[in-house]
């Protein structure tokens, strides 16, 4: 009698467990799903946007499906949009961008955490001031300044707020990954005869290829689209980026909206596939760097 009389004290303790975790994965699961609907449901609307006529986009009917797969709007895109040599413009622009972020974001950070002085804490502080500065406040100083150093209407124009802006985050990510590597390794590679310059290329860089991996996808994709800058500071047309293409399919009188929407998909694809190719990475490096640091 005693056992069976636990055994049925217990069994709805049992099943009011079961309930709850299952309530807790269904508002989980609900969550998660909830989120990728808004955060699909734009890249595929821009597809079928992409594949529409004129006038079915004017239509009205944003959930309806083309009548026919319009084709053609991503040869225009390709041909009328000047895709290719906007492409070439963005991917300079982005590569040297990457390539001074992450080398100044380094040695950046390789001197604010491994050297012990007094003042590393404030500059820590003042690179990360730099992510409250809104870009909108910046244009005004810094086209006066381009325009006294003669850097208008140069990639340069573009390349130098984009290193600016995106340095402070880089440090943030890199210092917080280097605090984790121990000081012996650098005291051991002193004591066989390395100076500084060969400690940050032998032994740092090396083993910080997981938030430098970071600060490349997370500059990528900041850069790649950026519009506002690059249309204030270039007005030649042989240096516009990506973002330019569009205004291609816009006349005094009519406008392509299915050839934008192609060019739209046309230029987001290359972010979009580092994206989920590397999203894994860019997680390693992210964590490295906040939790162990």
């Amino acid at each position: 009698m005693s056992q069976s009389a636990s055994i049925a004290v217990r069994e709805p303790t049992v099943q009011v467990r079961r309930r709850g975790f299952s309530l807790k994965k269904t508002i989980v699961f609900g969550f998660f799903g909830v989120l990728l609907v808004t955060q699909l449901y734009p890249l595929l609307w821009l597809l079928i946007y992409s594949v529409k006529t004129n006038e079915e986009i004017l239509s009205g009917s944003f959930f309806a499906l083309p009548a026919s797969l319009q084709w053609s709007n991503y040869s225009n895109a390709l041909a009328g949009g000047r895709y290719w040599h906007y492409l070439l413009n963005s991917v300079i622009v982005t590569s040297v961008t990457m390539v001074c972020v992450i080398l100044l974001a380094s040695l950046a950070a390789f001197a604010i955490t491994r050297f012990r002085w007094k003042y590393g804490n404030v500059v820590m502080l003042i690179f990360l001031m730099g992510l409250m500065i809104p870009l909108q406040s910046t244009l005004l100083p810094l086209m006066l300044i381009f325009k006294n150093i003669h850097v208008l209407n140069t990639r340069w124009a573009m390349i130098l707020p984009y290193i600016a802006f995106q340095i402070p985050i880089a440090v943030f990510i890199m210092s917080g990954f280097l605090r984790t590597i121990p000081h012996e390794i650098e005291e051991s590679a002193i004591m066989d005869g390395a100076n500084v310059f060969r400690i940050f290329r032998s032994i740092i860089l090396p083993v910080s290829v997981p938030p430098i991996m970071t600060v490349c996808i997370l500059t990528f994709i900041n850069v790649w689209n950026e519009y506002i800058l690059a249309a204030t500071f270039i007005s030649k047309e042989a240096l516009k980026t990506l973002p330019f293409g569009v205004y291609s399919f816009v006349s005094q009188y009519s406008v392509n909206y299915g050839a934008i929407g192609a060019f739209l998909v046309l230029g987001a694809l290359p972010v979009i596939l580092v994206y989920f190719l590397l999203a894994e990475k860019i997680t390693k490096g992210m964590v490295a760097g906040a939790v162990k640091g």
